[in-house]
């Protein structure tokens, strides 16, 4: 349902189709927002005939896929648009392209900056400032990543009226452009190499490729929310918090009308807050580690003295939640979801049920590491300023370990003054020292508010018929099949049943099947399944038509 908050009104409404049915739309939504609105759980079916909607949000999953004029797009990351005709992807969407014949376009910028959240405008502010030629690209319309999400194009802004977390990300992207930084938004990066020891990054945008040989690169791509994988977990309404807040922050959606938020940390309480204060019935807040006490007085303590504003938020999200009637719910996860066609039951590991139409998960989250991996660099490796062990690449948040948005902060600015540094352009040493200043005051904070937010009751073990590859429909009884016939690494598993060979690139199920092969005494060799470009969706077209053209692009793909 749409909900309004405060310094943002809707742009004009017009008429678009999902399978056959006059929907309304506004603009500035994503196809998603849009259906949902509509009531429209249900978007890419399956190969056994069902439906799988909205779950990451941020355009990982593939889950929301839907054909848009016969085009397979995300829907979560694609506008809609007057007229437009949507139907359900089939299990197997092919869209018909021809090769783009139009000479490839290379890019040299000082600099490369890819994501445009926190750590990423940070380091393009930083550098560009500094007098770098950076370019920075983005798969979003805009900028701001997960944490500062604006609002989609098309929607109105009053500034004065929006809240501080609005405001400070327009600032943040405002001062990256004034700096001279170029950004690039609906651009993804898929495929990543080192060619004679030179940097060489594909893009893909509006249909077609380009090729950037950037003299820095700073990666940060940020990172999505662990999967917990349970019986019903891949119901139409099961999605993460961070899509529930960009349905909120960015297209003034709710993902429901009775809602039930469940995980571990603190973003479950802020979304809950959000939704209560868009109008939403939250049923309860489930949280999987126990409730403070006096015990946690000492991480409290230094949490307070470490960050006192964020303290403060916090401590306003349980109150308005408290007033607002909300259930808080310590030590418990989620056991079970239950419905026909979308989520209509939720069932707790203490065997409370709740009726819902919408269940919001956070347990955590996963870096976003492909594109590092691609390019060999070595896992948890990068100094102070988040150079890699590629001396021309950084990792800046929480795509090389999660920290959260105030540590990307200081860590963008680092690895774009360090950027900066190597091409002969340096930054304000005050400007240094205060982000160094700034790194370890926040991740005294983090690591106290881990330990506050240490989970006391384990993830439920999925039962043999609970699916884990949610793009192949691969059940965990599948996998523990292949470690009883010997097979006991994440490769092996992958060829023998297609885990992990889906539209996600297995970013979601190889959590999943590390942790079966754990439970049966496996210790994976390899952090996740081996990256292989295209890392995001991109058009054979767009491929083959490059390919055409630099025979070398083809020989990076292939």
């Amino acid at each position: 349902m749409r909900v309004e908050q405060a310094g943002i009104s809707r742009g004009a409404a017009f008429d678009f189709r999902f399978e056959g049915r006059a929907v309304t739309g506004y603009a500035g939504e994503s196809i998603a927002a849009a259906l949902i609105s509509a009531g429209e759980a249900g978007l890419r079916e399956t190969a056994g005939g069902g439906r799988r909607g909205v779950f990451c949000g941020m355009g990982v999953c593939g889950e929301c896929m839907v054909l848009a004029d016969g085009v397979p797009v995300r829907g979560c990351m694609t506008g809609v648009r007057p007229g437009m005709d949507v139907q359900p992807a089939p299990a197997r969407a092919v869209a018909h392209a021809e090769p783009q014949v139009a000479a490839q376009v290379e890019l040299f910028p000082d600099l490369l900056v890819i994501g445009a959240g926190p750590a990423g405008l940070a380091a393009a502010s930083a550098a560009a400032a500094a007098g770098l030629d950076v370019l920075v690209v983005d798969e979003r319309g805009q900028a701001g990543g997960q944490y500062f999400k604006q609002p989609g194009k098309g929607f109105g802004i009053e500034r004065r009226r929006l809240d501080a977390q609005f405001a400070e990300g327009a600032a943040l992207a405002e001062s990256a452009v004034l700096a001279g930084a170029e950004f690039r938004f609906g651009t993804s990066v898929w495929a990543a190499a080192l060619v004679d020891g030179a940097l060489c990054i594909d893009l893909s945008a509006a249909g077609s490729t380009q090729r950037v040989r950037p003299k820095r690169l700073v990666i940060a791509t940020g990172a999505y929310e662990r999967p917990m994988a349970f019986p019903g977990w891949t119901l139409p309404g099961v999605m993460t918090t961070g899509a529930a807040q960009t349905l909120l922050r960015a297209y003034q959606t709710s993902p429901g009308k009775r809602v039930l938020v469940a995980g571990n940390g603190p973003l479950n309480l802020q979304v809950a807050q959000e939704l209560v204060r868009s109008g939403v019935e939250v049923v309860a807040v489930v949280e999987s580690a126990a409730a403070p006490g006096p015990r946690h007085a000492g991480q409290i303590l230094q949490m307070v003295a470490t960050a006192p504003g964020l303290v403060a938020d916090g401590v306003r999200h349980v109150a308005a939640l408290r007033l607002a009637g909300v259930r808080m719910l310590h030590g418990q996860v989620v056991a079970e979801a239950r419905g026909e066609g979308r989520v209509d039951e939720v069932v707790l590991s203490g065997g409370q049920r709740f009726a819902v139409d919408a269940l919001c998960l956070g347990y955590g989250f996963v870096p976003q590491a492909e594109i590092a991996r691609a390019l060999g660099v070595r896992e948890g490796v990068r100094d102070g300023d988040g150079r890699s062990s590629i001396a021309d690449v950084f990792i800046a948040g929480d795509g090389g370990g999660l920290g959260g948005a105030r540590v990307a902060l200081a860590q963008g600015l680092l690895a774009g003054a360090a950027a900066a540094a190597d091409l002969g352009w340096p930054v304000p040493p005050a400007e240094i020292a205060r982000a160094r200043r700034d790194l370890v005051r926040h991740r005294r904070f983090q690591d106290a508010l881990w330990q506050l937010y240490a989970p006391v009751v384990p993830a439920p073990r999925p039962t043999a018929e609970t699916v884990i590859c949610r793009c192949e429909s691969v059940t965990a009884g599948v996998v523990e099949g292949h470690l009883g016939a010997g097979m006991g690494d994440l490769g092996s598993i992958k060829r023998m049943c297609r885990v992990g060979m889906g539209r996600c690139q297995g970013r979601y199920c190889s959590v999943l099947v590390a942790d079966v092969l754990a439970a049966h005494g496996h210790v994976p060799d390899e952090p996740g399944f081996a990256p292989r470009p295209p890392f995001k969706p991109v058009t054979i077209g767009a491929v083959a038509g490059n390919s055409a053209n630099n025979r070398s692009t083809s020989a990076q793909v292939s």
